[in-house]
């Protein structure tokens, strides 16, 4: 493949859009992913980083819960998921919850991430008293939870439409939605990697719901399998288009594919260039969204690191206890450190701020923590 950058009519062209402000099309994204070199992508993606957030690098600290991963669907790209009988599921007790929460309080976390399998021999009402659970074991954590798939199934148990659905675990102290569940929007590639899970226009009805109730929620897209350049611009642009109807994505996360141990093991890990690709034009081309996370996870911590100069601002949190990527042959720790997570951001010249889920400032007083005043993004 031939690529351009700085100097080709084409880029400089819209580079020019870029810094005026200009909304890009699809044909120019897809011609930005297909033609430009990655350093000029980069560098463009970077110049609009820096503009937003200058030299800062958030990241949070965080715990994972995934309460079972017994699941009724069977998604080729999935190698979390596990059958009811399997030696390999399993389904967290009340009190296992309770000790994850406390773990988080010790831990000093901000915010638990829950999601998990979809356990058709449990009630919508078991889902909804994991977050009771959590929010009565300790109040002050934020519970970001359950993706748009898994609001989908309890909308299938108890035949109640979504704002019923997300009320409800509202109602129990459900803070945000996670961005998971998203995959590609293509309803070809989508048949083939996750046939049968919530089709793209449920996930994007799902989060225009929970934004008219006031919750704020994630984005993701997961690339490097079966998808091609129209895909992902398609799948970002619709994401753009229901940012501009609502405004309540806070975040986007581009997801790199992990094949082991899936139905899908003939496919290669993407490449460190591929996720660097991607992350720039999110950046570019997601222009109402005010952040970009490098998933380090997923990433890798060196390339998370590197994204935070190819238009990431986000690199995510100490993540304990993270399973579901690490069941698909995740190599990364189960978990970093806050002082690792400085050292991964300064390491490529950014300053770490630490921010809680709804990006106000964490102020740390010892082992003490309180919520400081939302970060202010610069015009």
């Amino acid at each position: 493949m031939t690529t351009v950058g700085f100097g080709d009519a084409r880029f400089e062209e819209i580079a020019q859009k870029v810094r005026s402000g200009e909304r890009l099309t699809f044909d120019e994204g897809v011609w930005l992913d297909e033609q430009a070199d990655l350093i000029s992508l980069g560098t463009l993606a970077h110049q609009v980083r820096t503009k937003r957030h200058g030299n800062v690098a958030y990241y949070n600290t965080n715990v994972h819960l995934n309460p079972t991963n017994v699941c009724v669907y069977r998604c080729t790209f999935c190698a979390f998921r596990s059958d009811l009988k399997s030696e390999k599921g399993y389904v967290f007790s009340d009190d296992m919850i309770r000790e994850r929460v406390l773990e988080a309080k010790a831990q000093g976390a901000t915010e638990i991430h829950v999601v998990g399998g979809l356990h058709h021999k449990k009630k919508f009402d078991w889902y909804v008293d994991v977050v009771r659970i959590i929010h009565e074991t300790w109040p002050e954590i934020h519970i970001k939870g359950w993706t748009g798939v898994e609001i989908n199934w309890f909308a299938h148990l108890t035949k109640k439409p979504y704002d019923w659905i997300l009320q409800q675990l509202i109602d129990v102290g459900l803070g945000s939605l996670p961005g998971g569940g998203a995959e590609i929007f293509d309803t070809e590639v989508r048949a083939k990697i996750c046939e049968h899970k919530a089709d793209p226009e449920s996930w994007l009805e799902i989060h225009r719901t929970a934004h008219q109730l006031g919750l704020r929620s994630n984005a993701t897209m997961l690339y490097g399998h079966l998808e091609n350049a129209h895909h992902r611009v398609d799948h970002l642009l619709q994401l753009r288009s229901l940012q501009d109807e609502t405004g309540g994505f806070q975040t986007f996360i581009p997801l790199a594919f992990h094949p082991d141990n899936t139905g899908m093991t003939y496919i290669r890990k993407p490449t460190a260039h591929q996720d660097l690709r991607t992350m720039a034009l999110s950046r570019l081309l997601l222009d109402n969204f005010d952040h970009i996370k490098a998933y380090w996870i997923m990433l890798g911590e060196q390339t998370a690191q590197i994204a935070l100069n190819f238009g990431a601002d986000d690199i995510d949190g100490t993540v304990v206890h993270e399973t579901i990527y690490h069941e698909a042959g995740a190599k990364t720790p189960e978990g970093l450190t806050v002082t690792q997570l400085h050292q991964l951001i300064r390491e490529v010249g950014c300053e770490p701020v630490e921010r809680d889920t709804l990006y106000r400032r964490v102020i740390r007083n010892g082992a003490e923590w309180s919520i400081g005043d939302p970060v202010l993004l610069r015009s």
